[in-house]
């Protein structure tokens, strides 16, 4: 069974960057082909694709946010980390990170595995 934990930093300042780092067990993130994403939920609004890590490493991001973010991969701790830079109140969100067969999805059921998420607030 693939589990996966987010951790993160609960608060940031506007302009800095957010990093949320979503770590793996039970399952490989080089191994057999599935996409390794992440998703966040704005309070009052709906689940937003962020972006994804495929099981080669290439990745795929948003495209209202590509100028911004920056997803990555440690293998050896099988981890894959958000970064998303200059952030505003507008990025506060629960983010999560997830594991399907389906690219840019923004619907539950369109992935296999879901981490518990966390809060981020970007605030001064």
């Amino acid at each position: 069974q693939v589990q996966l934990q987010e951790s993160g930093p609960g608060l940031v300042k506007p302009s800095q960057t957010l990093s949320v780092t979503c770590t793996v067990s039970g399952g490989s993130i080089t191994g057999a082909w599935r996409y390794w994403s992440w998703i966040r939920q704005p309070p009052g609004k709906e689940l937003e694709w962020v972006g994804t890590i495929d099981s080669s490493g290439r990745t795929y991001y948003r495209p209202s946010l590509k100028s911004r973010t920056s997803i990555s991969r440690d293998t050896s701790e099988n981890q894959f980390t958000l970064r998303l830079s200059s952030v505003t109140p507008e990025d506060t969100a629960v983010y999560y990170c997830a594991s399907g067969r389906v690219l840019g999805a923004s619907v539950r059921n369109d992935y296999e595995y879901w981490g518990q998420g966390t809060q981020v607030t970007v605030s001064s």
